[in-house]
């Protein structure tokens, strides 16, 4: 009889240790993910593998033009998403 394999951490949870792992800040975990949270929520739920530039863009344009709450800190956190967490999710 096989054990079933573990499943993977969810996606916030990866996010969360590759900050911890770098040795942020509880806030700085708490800002990168809520505005994680807000990105994926602002694309109905897409996983953040599926999307790239053209969505980083338009929901920084939904912040600055529509919500008039734009944050300097969204642009960083997303780069930084991407550029580790690429590695997190496929690897």
């Amino acid at each position: 009889m096989q054990l079933p394999s573990p499943r993977p951490k969810k996606l916030l949870n990866q996010v969360r240790d590759a900050i911890r792992a770098k040795h942020y800040s509880y806030r700085t975990e708490e800002t990168y993910v809520q505005w994680i949270r807000r990105y994926i929520l602002f694309h109905n739920k897409r996983h953040p593998c599926e999307m790239g530039v053209p969505e980083i863009e338009a929901f920084l344009t939904h912040l600055a033009v529509e919500t008039q709450r734009w944050s300097p800190c969204a642009v960083p956190i997303l780069v930084c998403r991407y550029r580790d967490g690429h590695q997190m999710a496929s690897g």
